[in-house]
């Protein structure tokens, strides 16, 4: 393999795994492998066979686009000619840039014909005329905003839906097929554009800063309370391949401990029938301990999407447990288990809870005292010797009273306990946090991401 394509190799895998990816050494010798067995001319043979050796989950397989085409890109350097029949002068153009307008109508005619090649021409073509913007005395930047709001292909959608149904009746099965196929043709279209800025800035800047600055985190990378609204959909469907990535660890670390601890004197007994030599182990009935789950969540606006996501998760896991109880609180605190039925739609049981649940008390804002003193009085059965206390929370108690006496006795009564907080530890104790009164009485771990919730929940399943 040339040294120029090894190095470039080398350097896309090495980025990979600073957006997050995990690949392992030997990924990087397989994809080394696979550069042999196609053709290297074949750029989406090139990128199959890295994904094929390095990807592990769907979820990432946009992030590996991303960063592939800005290690591989299809082109270098500026187009210098236009289609002719997207000029629409029937004859091919100088490199000269068109009027937005004229680029509306050539958009116009792609979406309707759905032809991917020739939008991914295209968006070279219009980022080349319309994206590229001074910044500073002599410095260009390319902006992919600039193009698709002088485009504004979300416009063209009435224009299209006409050409598409050609006389047929609105508001039926075939208008929303054809709204659908234009949305996606539309969504593709401004992914090549964004895709397209994304290189040229790599060809003036340097494709290393830009793979650093320009690829978004992956979903479970993202800190719960930064997350946006398209993170914590991401996060839901999540959910459930998570807890079935955990409970098949902890049916290969059952089976690998399904005998218990060594039966010495039954061991010494066997072994005189081999001169005192113990060929044979012997080892007591192994027990397995399934636990109960009890998960007090604050569900307060600053931290509702990390405790959504948890109760969703600890709700997931509940054949891994003997029982699994669910409480939320605001300033008062309500059981919420009966919303989460089996095959219930988890939005719905969400929705269910923000609006049924007696989570609000007096003011609506956080009360860590009344709320545990709550939970202690009116569910003195729910921690007992067999449950692993889970509280989640970032603690911010509004200077309130913490019930610190309340919460030291539910952790004494309880199997195992911990407190989850989705603040960065750093700010703990600062301002209104009241971490300093709870971190003597229970283990608290910072839980900012999905990557570390699983690292926390692998910790506490039963083994």
């Amino acid at each position: 393999m040339a040294g120029g394509l090894l190095d470039r190799e080398i350097a896309f895998l090495d980025a990979l795994r600073t957006a997050g990816l995990t690949v392992s050494l030997a990924e990087v010798l397989d994809a080394t492998r696979a550069m042999g067995a196609i053709d290297l001319l074949d750029r989406e043979a090139l990128r199959a066979a890295y994904a094929a050796c390095v990807l592990k989950r769907p979820a990432h397989r946009t992030t590996f686009d991303m960063l592939f085409d800005l290690w591989f890109p299809a082109v270098t350097g500026d187009p210098t000619q236009i289609e002719a029949d997207l000029a629409g002068d029937g004859e091919p153009g100088e490199g000269e840039p068109l009027e937005p307008e004229a680029y509306r109508d050539a958009l116009r005619d792609l979406l309707l014909d759905g032809d991917e090649e020739a939008m991914r021409r295209f968006a070279r073509q219009v980022v080349q005329g319309l994206g590229r913007a001074d910044t500073a005395p002599g410095r260009q930047s390319w902006f992919s905003y600039r193009v698709l709001r002088q485009l504004s292909p979300e416009t063209l959608m009435a224009s299209l839906l006409g050409a598409m149904l050609q006389g047929q009746d609105r508001g039926g099965l075939a208008e929303k097929v054809a709204r659908q196929t234009i949305q996606e043709r539309i969504k593709q279209f401004q992914e090549m554009v964004e895709a397209e800025v994304r290189r040229r800035l790599a060809e003036d800047r340097g494709t290393e800063q830009i793979s650093k600055t320009a690829v978004q985190p992956l979903a479970e990378q993202v800190d719960f309370l930064r997350a946006s609204r398209n993170d914590m959909a991401e996060l839901r469907r999540q959910v459930f391949p998570l807890a079935r990535r955990l409970a098949t660890r902890l049916t290969a670390r059952r089976r690998l401990g399904k005998t218990g601890k060594l039966d010495f004197r039954r061991t010494v007994r066997a072994s005189l029938a081999t001169g005192g030599v113990p060929l044979v182990t012997h080892h007591k009935p192994h027990k397995p301990h399934k636990p109960e789950l009890v998960v007090l969540c604050d569900v307060s606006g600053s931290v509702a999407g990390f405790a959504h996501f948890t109760l969703m998760l600890a709700y997931a896991l509940r054949e891994q447990f003997t029982k699994v109880r669910a409480f939320a609180f605001i300033d008062t605190c309500d059981e919420v288990t009966d919303y989460f039925t089996p095959g219930g739609d988890v939005a719905d049981a969400l929705a269910r809870m923000s609006s049924e649940a007696k989570l609000v008390w007096f003011d609506g804002h956080s009360d860590y005292g009344h709320s545990i003193e709550k939970f202690a009085e009116d569910y003195p059965e729910a921690v007992g010797p067999r449950t692993s206390l889970l509280i989640l929370g970032d603690a911010r108690n509004n200077y309130r009273a913490t019930g610190a006496q309340t919460l030291k006795q539910l952790v004494q009564r309880s199997r195992h306990a911990y407190w989850l907080n989705p603040e960065p530890s750093a700010y703990w104790g600062s301002g209104d946090s009241a971490t300093g009164a709870y971190e003597g009485l229970i283990e608290m771990v910072e839980v900012r991401n999905a990557v570390q919730l699983e690292d926390f929940v692998q910790r506490i399943l039963p083994q």
